[in-house]
């Protein structure tokens, strides 16, 4: 079996300052903890999601790795701690907070554990300070939301962040976050279900139709997770738009499908003909390994998609699983027994 590395998974430190005291402002996020290993992730005095002990305890994660046969996980913090719409030093105090407590879970993983870093996105000089402390620290990329406010990734901040990203050599995952349409999407997780994969999508048009793509140097490694969202699915849609209306294509001088080997997504898709589909689109060295553990709606049995997957040959597992992992990184990843 060859080596599994889940890029795309979520840690919460099992306890952190009281943020609403540090701020003084109300609405922070913080854990109540229900005993038993559950635990309720709050936002001010509403409960946000009910998580447990995973998240948190360094032992019970590994536990759970070795029950899946995963060998490395690449952890993120949940985007409810990004803070983007914070004062701008709020939200670089968070980052700082977080990072370093990412870095203490990881110390006590023997070397199986990573982290990428949160930055104060709103405040481009210092995300570009934030994320230069943390990979020095340790850090091994960095984790940023689709938006801040009305920004998208056309925004000249969030290009100058994403070049700098790569002129460091620091690779990006993007999570989105603060999702749209509230106002229809209260019921049935649909802004999970619906926003989510949206906002996804959205984020990569942006760079593709904006033209920044064209200004941000190929050397930059950008990861769009859940798959890409709709990306895949709609590109034909895009293209077609492209040929057909100047007003598509007055940034953008080559087909939308040509910028498709700029990115990397995972496989969080959780569905076999998705997967094999996004294999095709994307190419089998632009898909990694993904499960959004441990929540509810990640998958439960660590790589049960890739692994029983009749579809993928040897070595496009083999390429998901970590060898893309490892060359988008840029560094190995061995096999723990």
């Amino acid at each position: 079996m060859s080596v599994a590395v889940d890029i795309h998974n979520h840690f919460l430190p099992e306890s952190w300052p009281d943020l609403a005291e540090r701020f003084g402002e109300p609405n922070w996020p913080w854990m109540k903890h229900l005993g038993g290993g559950q635990a309720m992730l709050m936002l001010g005095d509403e409960p946000y999601r009910p998580v447990y002990s995973a998240c948190w305890d360094v032992s019970k994660r590994l536990e759970e790795m070795d029950r899946d046969g995963i060998d490395h996980q690449v952890m993120s913090v949940t985007p409810l701690l990004f803070a983007y719409m914070r004062k701008p030093e709020q939200a670089a105090d968070c980052a700082r907070l977080f990072n370093d407590l990412a870095l203490e879970m990881c110390a006590r993983s023997n070397g199986r554990i990573h982290a990428v870093a949160q930055v104060p996105l709103q405040d481009i000089d210092a995300s570009c300070r934030e994320v230069e402390r943390a990979m020095a620290a340790g850090h091994i990329g960095v984790q940023i939301g689709n938006h801040v406010g009305t920004k998208d990734f056309d925004d000249e901040g969030i290009i100058t962040f994403l070049h700098h990203c790569a002129d460091i050599g620091c690779p990006v995952l993007e999570h989105p976050w603060d999702m749209m349409g509230r106002e229809r999407m209260s019921r049935y997780m649909m802004q999970w279900l619906v926003a989510m994969p949206a906002e996804t999508h959205l984020a990569m048009l942006y760079l593709i139709l904006s033209g920044a793509l064209e200004r941000l140097p190929k050397s930059l490694k950008i990861c769009f997770v859940h798959g890409g969202g709709n990306f895949a699915f709609t590109l034909g849609r895009v293209d077609n738009a492209w040929k057909h209306r100047d007003i598509v294509r007055e940034h953008c001088p080559q087909p939308p499908s040509s910028y498709v080997k700029r990115f990397w997504v995972d496989s969080a898709v959780f569905d076999e003909a998705a997967l094999r589909f996004l294999v095709d689109v994307m190419g089998e060295e632009r898909v990694m390994f993904g499960t959004d553990y441990p929540f509810p709606l990640g998958e439960q049995q660590l790589g049960s998609l890739v692994r029983g997957s009749t579809s993928l040959t040897a070595r496009e597992k083999a390429l998901i699983m970590s060898e893309n992992a490892a060359v988008f990184f840029n560094r190995p990843f061995d096999k723990r027994t």
